[in-house]
């Protein structure tokens, strides 16, 4: 009896950097459960992924600001053992805090806050149970220091690496990891959807943001955390040294 495949759940697939997991893990011989509320993208992504690799791709149609939409996704997936979980759904808007409109501001908070807690606790679970499971949550560089004009989007990302660090700690030794990866900029539809684009910023690409997270997986000892780009690191690590009131000066001038 041939051995099973393991399978890699991932959200927001449709595109960039979840789309990239999603040929990353079935390149690596995992078959797929693939989520997003676009799911013509992932019907595409689906065939393309068949059509290269010896693996099953399942397509779940997902709106992650929805209210229960995680309970909802883990419904769906069923009796599906998840092996890998990539919580990669998010947005941001850029803008003056005080124009933020309410609904647009709780819907960015259930995407990138609640679901993504509420997933991660629905599936590290089973992957307890059986001893193995990779979680793999994205934050973001602008969890490292206060953003203004972002300030939502900044919050919630310093939420998903602090989150996710201390649920390293508590899965020391299970067999089960978690890592948060912060990428900078990157070359995504994000920018298009928040309204704006970093000044001066030169993108990263998704490829490279995977790239990074999976040499931080296969390490022998993964760290709790990884942030993507040698010059995103020395920024990220600076600003434990400078003083707030010209660091947030610093972040402003940038958006």
């Amino acid at each position: 009896m041939a051995e099973k495949r393991p399978t890699a759940l991932i959200t927001g697939a449709s595109s960039g950097i979840g789309a990239v997991f999603a040929r990353e893990y079935a390149s690596r011989g995992h078959d797929l459960v693939i989520a997003a509320r676009r799911t013509d993208r992932l019907d595409a992504l689906a065939a393309e992924i068949t059509a290269a690799h010896d693996v099953s791709v399942r397509v779940i149609a997902s709106d992650l600001s929805v209210a229960g939409a995680a309970q909802k996704l883990a419904t769906a997936v069923g009796k599906t053992p998840i092996d890998v979980l990539v919580n990669n759904s998010g947005w941001g808007h850029i803008g003056a805090f005080a124009g933020e409109d309410l609904d647009g501001m709780a819907n960015e908070i259930n995407v990138n806050i609640v679901s993504l807690t509420q997933l991660t606790r629905l599936f590290v679970a089973p992957m307890l149970e059986r001893g193995h499971g990779t979680i793999i949550n994205i934050a973001s560089t602008a969890a490292y220091q206060p953003v203004p004009n972002m300030s939502v989007y900044a919050a919630t990302k310093a939420y998903v690496l602090s989150f996710t660090e201390g649920l390293w700690g508590e899965l020391q030794g299970t067999g089960v990891t978690a890592l948060a990866v912060s990428p900078g900029g990157t070359a995504t539809e994000f920018f298009e959807v928040a309204g704006g684009r970093p000044m001066g910023a030169s993108l990263m690409t998704p490829t490279q943001v995977v790239a990074t997270s999976m040499s931080a997986i296969d390490a022998k000892s993964p760290a709790p955390s990884v942030i993507v780009g040698a010059a995103n690191r020395v920024m990220a690590m600076a600003g434990r040294f400078v003083p707030r009131r010209t660091l947030i000066s610093v972040a402003k001038r940038l958006m």
